[in-house]
């Protein structure tokens, strides 16, 4: 009996056969990909003038371009569109890439905003590209430190530095300039409010200013962390697309940084990204909903978990030129381990987090905002108990 030979693929199917091969070899070189490259790479059966007109026929249809009349043939946007979705659930991640991923996230911390700024720089440095980050605000955070700068003659800049890594900036106003000596006392005031320091020795006016400030720093902190409408975003990596020979051209660098200066455009990525619930890919002009200048980057994101609840979501910005199934890959083992870092995190520390009101009605409605901020460590109230603090000087 002799044996079957292997039915030949239909037209249509090797017609995307030859298109993702090109793709899969101009993503390696950066090069416009010629028939004759490409049958001694993958095509041995076809003949070079077969491979031509599938060529002419793909160009055709969208999915190549020629930039020069005698050079080979390089994807389009719509190329990359279609060979992204065909592998978007085939990823390929090699152990190498697993270890290093598993390494750089997988941590139990209370400090979970830093944890979050070191998740988006080291995802950065493994994708070589921009990555972008919205997370909620975590609870049972407390302010571990306030420094103090002098701006000029009215106004102080006050830094508030939380348990949590947070960093919240506020510009006080003063009635004249303060001295350097009265700032570090100001300074100390502040920390020994919050934990339980020595006390400075300040005269009445002195300690009439420092009490005032206070209560004007710790009041808008917990304003603004109780009662924020958008989640918190974490950034890192620009630079890194200035490595991309796409990115040489001014005008493609300037509709990328374009987006990824503009946080909202940024937010409503991630935010569609959570309302897809899976890893999605944005190519080309699929970016023009968000941003219609940056129709020549791309942006994969994919959403993370808490508990099981979508929480937030973290994608990456790069030209159309991207290793796209190794990205996939990557993004998805980085999203399990993340999520499974801030659960054990959250649950061992006895963390909860809050997603951003929507809505500013929500603060007429409950006009005690303030008591939301029970989770909010803000100072040792012992002082009070223990007479330390006159409170009635500063009302």
């Amino acid at each position: 009996m002799k044996p079957l030979t292997p039915k030949k693929p239909a037209k249509s199917q090797r017609e995307r056969l030859i298109l993702f091969g090109l793709i899969e070899l101009y993503l390696k070189t950066g090069k416009p990909i010629g028939s004759h490259t490409l049958r001694e790479q993958e095509f041995e059966a076809l003949s070079p003038a077969t491979i031509r007109n599938y060529f002419m026929k793909l160009e055709e249809e969208g999915y190549l371009k020629q930039q020069h009349s005698s050079g080979g043939r390089i994807p389009t946007s719509l190329a990359f569109k279609i060979y992204a979705e065909a592998h978007i659930n085939k990823p390929r991640l090699s152990e190498q890439d697993k270890k290093n991923a598993t390494r750089l996230f997988q941590k139990q911390t209370r400090e979970l905003v830093v944890y979050l700024n070191q998740v988006t720089e080291s995802l950065s440095e493994l994708t070589n590209c921009a990555v972008f980050l919205s997370a909620p605000r975590f609870d049972q955070d407390f302010i571990l430190d306030i420094k103090l700068v002098s701006i000029d003659q009215n106004r102080l800049l006050c830094v508030l530095i939380s348990d949590f890594g947070l960093i919240h900036n506020e510009v006080l106003y003063v009635d004249k300039k303060i001295s350097h000596s009265l700032l570090r006392k100001l300074e100390s005031y502040f920390n020994w409010r919050l934990n339980k320091l020595d006390k400075p020795l300040l005269n009445q006016e002195e300690e009439s200013l420092a009490a005032k400030l206070y209560k004007e720093a710790i009041l808008r902190h917990i304003v603004s962390y109780t009662n924020f409408s958008v989640e918190d975003l974490f950034q890192a990596g620009f630079s890194k697309l200035l490595s991309y020979p796409d990115f040489n051209d001014a005008s493609v660098l300037a509709s990328g940084l374009s987006l990824f200066e503009n946080k909202q455009q940024l937010r409503a990525l991630l935010n569609k990204s959570c309302q897809i619930g899976k890893i999605h890919s944005w190519i080309g002009d699929d970016l023009h909903t968000f941003a219609p200048e940056a129709t020549s980057c791309s942006v994969l994101a994919v959403p993370y978990h808490i508990h099981h609840t979508i929480c937030g979501a973290f994608g990456i910005l790069g030209p159309n030129r991207m290793p796209y199934r190794e990205l996939f890959g990557l993004l998805e083992i980085a999203a399990s381990i993340i999520s499974d870092s801030l659960t054990s995190s959250m649950y061992k520390y006895k963390i909860s987090f809050r997603q951003p009101k929507h809505s500013h009605l929500e603060s007429k409605e409950n006009p005690l905002i303030l008591e939301k901020s029970s989770y909010l460590l803000l100072e040792n109230k012992s002082l009070y108990q223990k007479g330390e603090i006159d409170d009635s000087r500063t009302k």
